[in-house]
């Protein structure tokens, strides 16, 4: 039987048992990270937790609703036990009717109905670093090859345990300004969440130096269920002129090739980021996000308005 349980209501250590144990747990499912991104995130729980599925709640003006929290890819159904479409569609079936509206992503192991959710497709991109790096090299595009070989790639200097803040700071100089749904209040939330990583011991931060040791390229990698994952990334115009970026990951996947590790780009719904990161050979994973609307007509506007008013005030 699936039950709703409030956040109060929720055995943590049962909850973190069945995602440590799911076929297909992540590192976001995990209470503490949720507790991070969602401070009131409610659960669906079945039996004595052999399912689960967090439900990332919210309330604002007396309306509750389900919305994927920042820096949050995948979600859904996890399960110790095998998984089928029908069970989802039933843990889907089960979330509360006072949830007006849903706007969630399920995980790549979540087949829905596709004629009762009209789901919207997502790309994700993995790279599968069991073979020896001379084999996943080879599958390397012909582009990204000669980029690697470039002069510029040999005034770069590789990095351990870079400052979280320097990564971020890059991404806000760069292409974080181009960026609206993001501001100091999300960019503070993603350091907490990243020293968290840190703590609990599966975060690494990786950065590529110049020639005169200024910061050109970050990644924030995190390691959970045999994968790791790009938390976060940041490269400089100069960094990208100077091939850091490349770089950066090719250094990675020859340190970490030969281990059972599935590497996770994530953030891959940008075309030119999904054809970047193919580049290295990863293949498209895909997952959906769902979204229903149970609102009346005046509650769709004052959640409009809402929306409008978060997005200006998100300094």
């Amino acid at each position: 039987m699936i039950r709703f349980l409030e956040h109060g209501e929720i055995d943590f250590d049962l909850w973190d048992h069945c995602v440590q144990q799911s076929f297909n747990g992540n590192v976001a499912a995990f209470s503490w990270y949720l507790d991070i991104v969602c401070p009131e995130w409610t659960a669906l729980v079945e039996d004595d937790y052999q399912r689960i599925m967090p439900l990332p709640s919210w309330e604002k003006a007396g309306i509750r609703y389900l919305s994927q929290p920042y820096f949050t890819q995948q979600l859904g159904v996890f399960s110790m036990p095998e998984l089928y479409k029908d069970k989802v569609e039933e843990f889907i079936s089960a979330i509360p009717k006072f949830f007006r509206t849903i706007d969630i992503n399920l995980n790549s192991y979540n087949p829905v109905d596709s004629k009762i959710h009209n789901p919207e497709e997502q790309i994700n991109m993995e790279l599968d670093l069991i073979s020896p790096y001379e084999l996943i090299q080879s599958a390397y595009s012909s582009n990204l090859k000669r980029n690697l070989k470039k002069d510029s790639v040999k005034q770069l200097s590789l990095m351990r345990n870079v400052r979280p803040e320097d990564v971020v700071e890059l991404f806000r100089n760069n292409r974080g300004k181009d960026i609206q749904i993001l501001g100091d209040v999300q960019y503070k939330l993603l350091l907490r969440l990243i020293y968290q990583l840190i703590h609990k011991g599966i975060c690494e931060v990786w950065g590529v130096f110049d020639s005169h040791n200024q910061l050109a390229a970050g990644l924030i990698w995190t390691f959970s269920h045999q994968k790791a994952v790009l938390q976060f990334s940041g490269v400089s115009e100069e960094g990208k002129e100077l091939g850091a970026m490349p770089f950066l990951i090719d250094s990675f996947i020859r340190e970490y090739s030969g281990q059972t590790l599935t590497l996770d780009f994530e953030g891959s719904n940008d075309l030119n980021l999904a054809r970047f990161y193919g580049s290295f050979g990863s293949r498209k994973v895909g997952y959906v996000r769902i979204r229903e609307n149970r609102l009346s007509a005046p509650a769709k506007m004052m959640l409009n308005l809402y929306q409008h008013f978060r997005k200006l005030s998100k300094k």
